[in-house]
């Protein structure tokens, strides 16, 4: 009990007279408890900064002072600026870099360089050429390199300049053939003279020169028949090529070394004899690329795919073939019966003498008739494209055209396009000792393997094609991609 003076007084107050409780009683508890909780987080700052300052060691990348001040800051009303954010928590120990991405090569400015100059870079980068991982418009068993390929397609097509001699008279000059077995040579001078990207007006800025004749006009407007006399047109082509020399600088200045020509009949390389630089140094583009003649340089000169076109408005009309599974022939070939490869082949093969060979002179009416020459090539599993007078073929690109696994029959015949294309992935080469084994060989030839060359014989016949606007990667864009190469495999590195 309370004592009786404290009693009394309660007795006589207002609240206890109402039964009510004090006013403020429980605001004054929650103040008390706000004050004690402030002082502990103060006490609670200053014993964290006592325990930093004494106890962390020091460090170059981390601060003690840094942590002092950013717990200060913390503990106190934060600054009233408008853009700053609340502060972060102290950022971890800088580490280093351990990404491998490359930084981004810069591209040299080609434009401001002199050709030579870019001739040598291009050589550089073509030979430091990264490892291509996968691209769609090329495939990469086609190609004996295929990252340098494309490195030094993509330079091409960002480089290269060419000029055009606008000396010569018509026909042998500017008029290009565009129909026939000869007709690689035209289609190639049509393209370039209609080209906007590689032909430059300049000839100071110019990477090669190009020179615009007709191998095959030639012929027919010098060459005396039955002569066998090649001399007169070697001799013209040798006076136009000094009259160049005498109008211009550009050829004395490298002995022809950046000109270049493109010839597909059969003498094309023998037009070139009378002019020594013409023959060793300057670059010829032949479909006649014969390796023994010492005329043909490997390595240097270009083979040119010979293409017969049928309807010059139409290139690519009967372009296709038929799948592997409705191939039932096992090799076939029709055609005259000249030079040293073709009597054997049919001594051998000939006749009628096996079914799964049908090796023929020129395609007999009986058989025509139900089968013509194209429909043939369309249902072999390999076409025979033995040499003729001379080792090139037509039967080459026709047997690409048509599907069909080409089978060459040609010794020291230099492969179109072989210093970028592996011809083993999609073709068949024969030693000419080697026709009497020709069937042997051909089915030894497992069907998974033969599964893949056909796959590749069909992917490859994009670079074979001509197109009235090139495309990338086609036939055109081949032949000047290996003259350019050529001319830049053959700049000399400065130290």
């Amino acid at each position: 009990m309370p004592p009786s003076h404290l009693a009394a007084a309660a007795a006589h107050s207002p609240a206890s007279s109402r039964g009510r409780r004090p006013r403020y009683h429980g605001a004054m508890i929650s103040a008390s408890c706000c004050r004690a909780a402030a002082i502990a987080t103060l006490l609670a700052a200053a014993a964290a900064t006592a325990f930093l300052t004494f106890s962390l060691p020091s460090s170059p990348s981390v601060s003690t002072t840094k942590y002092t001040e950013e717990l200060s800051i913390a503990s106190s009303t934060p600054p009233p600026h408008p853009t700053l954010a609340t502060v972060s928590p102290p950022p971890a120990p800088a580490k280093p870099a351990t990404s491998t991405a490359r930084p981004r090569k810069r591209e040299p400015s080609y434009w401001r360089m002199a050709p030579e100059e870019a001739l040598r870079n291009a050589k550089k980068e073509i030979m430091a050429a990264e490892p291509v991982v996968a691209d769609p418009d090329l495939y990469a068993p086609l190609f004996k390199n295929v990252s340098q390929f494309k490195r030094s397609y993509q330079l091409m097509e960002r480089i290269l300049k060419v000029y055009i001699y606008q000396d010569g008279r018509r026909p042998i000059f500017h008029t290009p053939p565009l129909s026939g077995i000869y007709a690689s040579e035209g289609w190639f001078m049509k393209l370039l003279k209609e080209s906007r990207r590689f032909v430059v007006a300049d000839a100071a800025k110019a990477h090669l020169f190009y020179l615009p004749y007709s191998s095959q006009h030639l012929r027919l407007s010098l060459y005396v028949p039955d002569s066998h006399n090649l001399r007169p047109l070697a001799v013209y082509l040798r006076d136009f090529v000094k009259g160049l020399a005498a109008k211009y600088p550009f050829w004395n200045r490298t002995r022809g070394a950046d000109h270049f020509l493109v010839a597909c009949h059969d003498w094309g390389p023998y037009t070139t004899t009378a002019h020594r630089d013409l023959s060793k140094n300057s670059i010829k583009a032949l479909c006649n690329a014969d390796s023994s003649e010492g005329i043909f340089t490997p390595g240097k000169d270009v083979s040119l795919p010979e293409t017969t076109i049928r309807t010059p408005k139409r290139p690519l009309r009967y372009v296709g073939g038929l799948p592997v599974s409705r191939r039932r022939i096992l090799a076939f070939f029709a055609g005259n019966v000249h030079g040293r490869v073709r009597p054997v082949l049919l001594q051998h093969w000939g006749k009628g003498q096996d079914d799964d060979m049908r090796v023929y002179a020129l395609l007999p009416g009986r058989v025509s008739r139900t089968m013509n020459y194209i429909q043939h090539m369309k249902n072999s599993k390999f076409c025979l494209c033995p040499m003729g007078y001379e080792v090139n073929s037509p039967r080459i690109v026709e047997a690409l055209y048509y599907e069909c696994v080409p089978v060459i029959i040609a010794d020291n015949f230099v492969l179109p396009f072989s210093d970028v294309l592996d011809w083993s992935a999609f073709s068949v080469v024969v030693a000419e000792k080697d026709i009497p084994e020709l069937k042997r060989i051909l089915q030894g030839i497992s069907l998974r393997r033969y599964v893949a060359m056909h796959d590749c014989v069909k992917r490859l016949q994009r670079h074979f094609l001509w197109h009235d606007r090139p495309l990338r990667y086609d036939l055109f864009h081949m032949i000047l991609h290996s003259i350019w190469l050529s001319r830049v495999n053959h700049v000399e590195l400065q130290d």
